[in-house]
Order: structure tokens, then C-alpha cells, then sequence
């Protein structure tokens, strides 16, 4: 069975949808009777095309024909290109990014296929490696993925979707037809904008109808309502599945679109291996609050070495989160101020998460106690730092307003941590009773959750060992081996429709 996979998010950060992608491809490779092949699609960039799928494609990098190096070469390089060094290369390059799928859209509307070129992975193991599996696998994967094959579709993920809202516009959504012969299945993560050939079949990861039914938390948010409703729609008219990341998603998926009932099925996120490594000294806790801090967060961690007599490292609180209103940063910053300043004066709090959008509120709020030290904002944290944090925190806290699964208390878990989160469905289903809840929407509900978390007494140190033990086992739950079992029988379920 072979199966396409959407390797676009594996091209972005370290944790969430991009590390669950890169987890999906090994596990696949790793199921007896799949070969997954990677698609290699730029979200906004137009990328040089690869070599006719025709061609045969040798590991020897003697065997390709003049040319070929140099052109796959090219192919890299669009991948990762820069601002354009001139007004003309600016315009050229905004041209391709909506004519390129424009023509491929009312191409696919006739009846015509966009081509998929081929990539040959030897030839630049470093690139393939580090740009899109390195941040989650382990180093003993590489020679495995670099085995796989590759597939390069020109047009820019987000263009396409331009022109299917533009489109629909004019009375009807059109998307490009991909050319997918010799595929069994393709695997692409959220709706996807375009048609595959007759003889595949598309099962849409689906991670959330945040755009939908949250409009008001998403960023663009018409724009991004528009094609996520269009693609939508598209893949269910075109009988696609729907590998749902929870129950509460599915839920979702079935009030915007009730007719896939019989096509959405549930498969849970994968957690990395890393989280579930040693424990790690809190020693190594310093080191990651200085080298990931974001640029111009203004301060010197004060966390370096102990004085005799004292801890090495303050307690602190944990987040883990992309900045967002969506993620209720500032919920939990206010009742780290009340307890701060009334009853844990040395507690600290640490944010790790990429900006986002509408997040000047929340940075603003945040860069008032960066300067003194008490509060940290780090980016860019690989998943072995990241362990260390979700180790040692006091409680990792999981304060969102609404989630398609939240990876984070699920890797604190998995680390030996402590989880308190928000009572929302998808965290009742996910967490169950490994984390201890409390209201997105009241602060003092919050404040008082982690004050009894906090506090130092025996019993609560009980119940904080039973909520780290409860937590070890429903992390296991997410692991990859328990997980691609249910990959392997929803993709024999599908083929066997064909």
C-alpha cells in the first residue's frame, strides 16, 4: 500500500502539528505493507520543480542524468528562499504564487492533473534530515525516512486556498486536480484544497474547526473561515475520511459537517519518544531559561548558580503554548501575580511559545515582569529542553479556552509532571483524572487550583505524586506503538473501499 503523505507543517517548529507529521511518516514507514511517500509543499512559496516521477531515481548520485543534481538543487533552494533581492524577482515571485495555482485550479475544473515531480532524498540527506525530521525523531530514524520516497508540488499550500475562496466567490469553489497515480491513499493534514486522481483515496488529519465554530480567536478570521469551510466541503463532496484528533474534534467536525458521520473516526495524537526519557538534573533548568529566551525579552534570567544554603532553581509554572488569545495566557499571568505577591513570593513563571496574532495584549502584559526576572518567554525549544521544563515545573498549566487535543499536558505528563488545566471537554477526554481542573474563565477559580498544587503540606504532596503516576501511565496511551495500530486498520478500512 502506498500511501502520500502532507509533510508541509514538518517544514515548521518543534512541537504540536509539525511533530505529530514527522511522527505519522516514521510510523508509517514502520507498519508492515505501507510505504509512505512524502509530498513536499511550501505554505507560501513557489518551489522549483523536481524530476519527472518517470524517471527512475537511483541512491547512486552517479546514475542521474546532466542536470538533474543541479535541478533538485534548485528545488532546495526554493524551499528555503529568502525576502527577494530586487523589485523584479518581488513581482515575479508574487505572480507565480496566484497565476501558478489560478491556471492549476481551472486546470483541475477540466479535468486536467497538477503534476507531482519527484525528489530524490540521497542527494541531499542533509536538507531532507534536518529541515524536516530532526526537531522529533531520534537519529537512528534517518537512514528510515531517507529511505522513503518524495513527491514535490509546485504551488504554495495558502495560494491555493486564495483561489478556492476567490472562486467560490464567483459561484464555485476550484481547486487543481493532483496528479496521485500509483497512490493508494493521501494523508493530508487539515481540509485540503485540491482533488486527488480517481483510484486514491484522501483521508483528511483534522485537528480542529477552530475557524469555524471560534472564528473570533483565529487570525484573517474570514479569510480563514472561507477556506477552511471550502476545502471542507470539497473533501467531504469528494468522499474523503476524517482521522479526527479527539472525540471532542469529531464532535466538532460532525456539527459543521454532519454527512461524514460514517467517514470520521478517531485517532489520537502521538507524543515523541523524548518525553519519555530519565529524569534529567534540575541543574539544566538555568541554562535552557537563558539560551531559548525570546530577542529582546530584556533581562538575565536570575537562576544561575546557588548560593549555599538555597535551591539552584526558583519554583516556577509552565506553559507551553503559541501566543494567542485562544490559549488564555493572561488568565494564568494574573493569578501568578496574586500569588506572587501575596503568598509564594519566589514563584516564577515561564512561557514557551512562537508569537502568534493579537498578541500585544498578552506580550505587553508579559514584558512587565520579564525585566526583573520573574517571568520568562522562551521560543525554539527542542523536545529533550523542553522535557527538562516540564520535569521540574511546579505545575504545567493548561489554561486554554478551547483545544482540538493539546499536546502540552500530555508531554508533561509524559515528563513526570504536574498538569492542572482548563475544564473543557477535549481536556476531560484526553487528561481524565491525571490533571486537576478548573474554570478558563475565572481567575480566582485558577489561583485557588494552583495554590492548593503549590502547597507544601503532606497530603498535597500525596496527591501530587498520585497525579504524576496517573499521568505517567495515561501518557503511555499516546505513544507511537499504540497508536499506529489504529493508523494501520483505518488505512486497510479505506483501501478496501476501492
Amino acid at each position: 500500500m502506498r500511501v502520500l503523505v502532507d509533510l508541509r507543517p514538518a517544514f515548521d517548529g518543534h512541537s504540536g502539528i509539525p511533530q505529530e507529521t514527522r511522527l505519522l511518516f516514521r510510523g508509517l514507514a514502520g507498519l508492515p505493507g505501507v510505504q509512505p511517500v512524502g509530498l513536499l509543499q511550501s505554505g507560501n512559496l513557489v518551489l522549483e520543480r523536481g524530476l519527472p516521477v518517470g524517471r527512475v531515481v537511483h541512491a547512486a548520485p552517479a546514475v542521474l542524468a546532466d542536470g538533474d543534481v543541479e535541478r533538485l538543487s534548485g528545488a532546495v533552494v526554493s524551499m528555503l528562499q529568502g525576502p527577494a533581492a530586487n523589485r523584479l524577482t518581488r513581482l515575479r515571485r508574487r505572480w507565480l504564487e496566484y497565476a501558478g495555482p489560478l491556471k492549476a485550479a481551472l486546470a483541475g475544473a477540466a479535468g486536467v492533473h497538477t503534476e507531482l515531480t519527484a525528489f530524490d532524498p540521497a542527494h541531499f540527506r542533509d536538507f531532507v534530515w534536518r529541515s524536516l525530521f530532526a526537531k522529533s525523531l531520534p537519529a537512528e530514524d534517518l537512514e528510515t525516512v531517507l529511505r522513503q520516497e518524495y513527491r514535490l508540488l509546485r504551488w504554495p499550500w495558502s495560494r491555493i486556498h486564495a483561489v478556492g475562496a476567490l472562486t467560490a466567490m464567483l459561484g464555485r469553489a476550484v481547486y487543481p486536480r493532483l496528479d496521485t497515480r500509483g497512490m493508494d491513499c493521501f494523508i493530508a493534514e487539515t481540509p485540503y484544497p485540491g482533488h486527488v486522481r480517481q483510484g486514491t483515496k484522501l483521508i483528511v488529519r483534522y485537528h480542529d474547526a477552530m475557524p469555524v465554530l471560534l472564528p473570533h480567536t483565529v487570525k484573517n478570521r474570514g479569510h480563514h473561515r472561507a477556506i477552511h469551510l471550502h476545502a471542507l466541503r470539497r473533501n467531504e463532496s469528494d468522499g474523503a475520511w476524517f482521522a479526527c484528533v479527539s472525540e471532542a474534534t469529531r464532535s466538532d467536525l460532525l456539527a459543521v459537517c454532519p454527512r461524514v458521520e460514517s467517514r470520521a473516526v478517531v485517532i489520537s495524537n502521538m507524543v515523541s519518544r523524548h518525553f519519555h526519557g530519565a529524569p534529567v538534573p534540575v541543574a539544566r533548568v538555568p541554562s535552557i531559561l537563558r539560551g531559548f529566551a525570546h530577542a529582546g525579552q530584556g533581562h538575565t534570567p536570575q537562576c544561575g548558580s546557588p548560593q549555599p544554603g538555597t535551591k539552584a532553581v526558583p519554583p516556577y509554572l509552565l506553559m507551553v503554548s503559541t501566543l494567542e488569545p485562544r490559549k488564555n495566557h493572561l488568565a494564568l499571568l494574573e493569578a501568578w501575580e496574586a500569588l506572587h505577591v501575596e503568598r509564594f513570593p519566589g514563584l516564577q513563571l515561564v512561557f514557551v511559545g512562537s508569537y502568534g496574532w493579537d498578541d500585544e495584549p498578552i506580550l505587553r502584559r508579559i514584558r512587565s515582569w520579564t525585566s526583573s526576572g520573574a517571568v520568562h518567554l522562551l521560543q525554539g525549544l527542542p523536545a529533550e529542553d523542553l522535557r527538562v521544563l516540564y520535569q521540574h515545573a511546579r505545575v504545567t498549566v493548561c489554561p486554554s479556552f478551547a483545544e482540538g487535543f493539546d499536546f502540552s499536558g500530555v508531554e508533561a505528563m509524559a515528563s513526570g509532571g504536574i498538569v492542572a488545566s482548563s475544564d473543557i471537554p477535549v481536556h476531560r477526554e484526553i487528561y481524565g483524572q491525571a490533571s486537576v481542573y478548573f474554570n478558563a474563565y475565572s481567575v480566582p477559580d485558577l489561583t485557588r487550583v494552583l495554590t492548593q498544587l503549590l502547597d507544601e503540606s503532606e497530603p498535597a504532596q500525596l496527591r501530587r505524586r498520585a497525579l504524576a503516576e496517573t499521568g505517567r501511565m495515561l501518557a503511555a496511551r499516546f505513544a507511537v506503538e499504540r497508536v499506529m495500530p489504529q493508523w494501520q486498520t483505518l488505512l486497510s478500512r479505506v483501501c478496501d473501499e476501492n
